[in-house]
């Protein structure tokens, strides 16, 4: 992962700056879930002892502490609430507009959730707009698999996008 315009940081992995989560199974808890992405799923944690479902996903039940968890599929389509946009001083590694939303996925126990959106230009979206799931891909990540070396381990993350009407 190159860096433009910071020639100290040419041909070389700036982790710090990495503000993308690791998700190889070595690493991470919550792995299934960006599998489920690859997929195309949107996806959570459901606890098999007491039910109950908690976003983001987790790895102990958040009501009982158990350990007991199954991912279920989420909706991928809601109802724009209502978002910001920032158009000047978005932070370094987004791109202009940077649009956050609270989003209605019109089924309970994860009803809402704060989330980006892509593919939009500025002042195009609507409270009440409908948008959908867009999983895309981010800069790989080296992750060290013993005898077999370094890997560049694929990586994906979520969005929502509006419906093309």
């Amino acid at each position: 992962m190159a860096v433009a315009g910071i020639p100290i940081l040419e041909n070389l992995y700036p982790a710090t700056m990495d503000m993308w989560p690791i998700e190889a199974k070595e690493f991470n808890r919550i792995w299934p879930f960006y599998e489920n992405l690859k997929q195309g799923r949107f996806t959570t944690t459901k606890c098999k002892n007491c039910g109950h479902v908690a976003y983001p996903p987790r790895v102990i039940c958040p009501n009982c502490y158990s350990e007991n968890l199954e991912y279920i599929d989420l909706p991928k389509k809601g109802k724009v609430i209502v978002f910001s946009e920032e158009v000047r001083g978005v932070p370094l590694g987004f791109e202009s507009p940077l649009i956050h939303a609270v989003v209605d996925l019109g089924v309970d126990p994860v009803r809402r959730l704060l989330t980006r959106i892509v593919n939009c230009p500025a002042g195009v979206l609507k409270r009440g707009d409908e948008v959908q799931l867009s999983v895309f891909e981010i800069p790989a990540i080296p992750v060290e698999k013993g005898k077999a070396g370094t890997i560049m381990a694929e990586r994906v993350f979520f969005a929502f996008e509006p419906v093309k009407k």
